[in-house]
């Protein structure tokens, strides 16, 4: 019997490493992530969008040259009039009183290269540092999705540890049952047991068996939803590596709360925010003042064929137009762009309480999560002894198939409640890192 459970407990471990392939990092993970994930990738794609969107704006600093081709026909007075004075085709005979009202139907073709230069705009300035902002934005948005992606990573990579040491304890409590089921019927066999004894060691180490399908799907899961994450096949095998060592964070102080403020992307974005509204103050203001522009045609007219010359004429000038009326528009404009810049004020101080508040909390959630799993080390240990101890006297007649089973399950319950704690430490000194903003810098180092 005992050569059985050996050999149990063998192909037990050979199923758990079947069903995982090369080991993957952490690093290699996150790594993976930054360049494969579809959320890093579309903010990236974004990023690109609206840095494009500053070549938008800059380009109307630039002449605009347009082409056209006209095809016109018409019998009314002031338009054959017109055809024929461009076409240099006006005769004398025009002049008569019926040919100028009732004059027959004529055509014309119109070529015309025209040239439009902005002088002065005073909203293309705002407009392009508007643009600048949405950019520098979009780099912040991309940014966070990195940082919020590699923590994802992270979680979910505990999660695939956390589940292989649960499949482990699963097996070493059905390994236990299986002992604690060869004991009573040795005992039944031997006369001194109970049959009920033994009908409780086979429903417990059947309990066990459902335990460890559990787990072992909970596990290949586990390992489908990083592939998914980090961009890799979900049919992919691998395994993790154990996080033995705890994740070092810095000491919790005014220099580190102030550096939290500065470089936490959120921060980073509202004060963006912040500085696009007082652009768009600068927007609506300038719908107070003229724009100044120089304009150029030159232009054909043919009744023959397009691009034909049968005269050719050109203008060049200079305009300014300047809005002395237009309902109170700018003087709206002006004050919703006020309006604007106040709630993102607002909204900066808010995020800043914000960030204090949760800096601070990261890190008594981590003292918490270190006390626990230290009494919960202790607690296996307790437990794994007692349950030693009740089988020691349940051997020999002094202990009930019931404190055995109670024991085992306590320790079964403790085990699980073990690999909670470690990976839930492991988050939390990771949490510090995510709330202070560095998360990502760390973790690849």
């Amino acid at each position: 019997m005992k050569s059985f459970i050996i050999i149990t407990s063998i192909l037990f471990l050979a199923a758990v490493k079947a069903g995982a392939g090369q080991q993957l990092a952490l690093k290699e993970a996150i790594s993976i992530a930054m360049e494969k994930n579809n959320l890093v990738r579309a903010a990236g794609f974004s990023a690109k969008a609206s840095s494009i969107g500053i070549e938008i704006v800059k380009s109307r600093y630039y002449p605009a040259l347009t082409f056209e081709e006209i095809f016109a026909a018409s019998n009314a007075p002031t338009q054959t009039f017109m055809m024929k004075l461009d076409q240099s085709r006006f005769t004398q005979n025009d002049f008569q009183i019926d040919n100028l009202n009732h004059p027959p139907a004529w055509h014309d073709f119109k070529t015309i290269l025209s040239l439009q230069q902005p002088l002065y705009v005073p909203s293309l300035s705002p407009l392009k540092e508007m643009a600048v902002k949405d950019a520098g934005k979009s780099g912040l948005i991309l940014e966070s999705a990195r940082q919020d992606v590699a923590f994802q990573v992270f979680s979910l990579y505990l999660d695939v540890q956390k589940s292989a040491a649960r499949l482990n304890a699963a097996g070493k409590a059905l390994v236990d049952a299986r002992e604690n089921m060869r004991l009573a019927t040795v005992r039944t066999s031997a006369g001194v047991g109970l049959r009920s004894d033994e009908l409780r060691a086979r429903t417990h180490q059947s309990e066990m068996e459902q335990h460890l399908i559990s787990a072992q799907n909970n596990l290949t899961l586990s390992r489908m939803k990083l592939a998914m994450l980090i961009g890799l096949p979900e049919d992919q095998a691998f395994d993790v590596y154990q996080l033995t060592d705890p994740i070092s964070v810095p000491s919790l102080n005014e220099e580190l709360v102030t550096a939290t403020l500065e470089g936490r992307i959120d921060m980073k974005q509202s004060r963006t925010d912040l500085e696009k509204s007082e652009a768009a103050i600068r927007l609506a203001r300038s719908g107070y003042f003229p724009t100044v522009g120089a304009f150029a045609s030159y232009q054909l007219n043919s009744k023959e064929a397009p691009l034909g010359a049968d005269n050719d004429a050109w203008i060049a000038g200079i305009s300014l137009k300047w809005p002395l009326f237009e309902g109170f528009r700018s003087k709206y404009e002006l004050k919703r762009a006020t309006a604007d810049r106040s709630a993102a004020l607002e909204i900066l101080e808010s995020r800043g309480k914000d960030v204090r508040y949760q800096l601070k909390e990261s890190y008594l959630r981590r003292e918490e999560a270190g006390k626990q799993l230290e009494v919960a080390r202790h607690a296996q240990l307790d437990a794994e002894e007692a349950v030693r101890l009740i089988m020691k006297r349940f051997e020999n007649s002094l202990a009930t198939m019931v404190e055995l089973l109670d024991a085992q399950t306590a320790l079964n319950q403790i085990r699980a409640n073990l690999v909670e704690t470690e990976a839930a430490y492991a988050l939390a000194g990771g949490r510090v890192h995510y709330v202070a903003g560095i998360f990502l810098k760390e973790m690849l180092k």
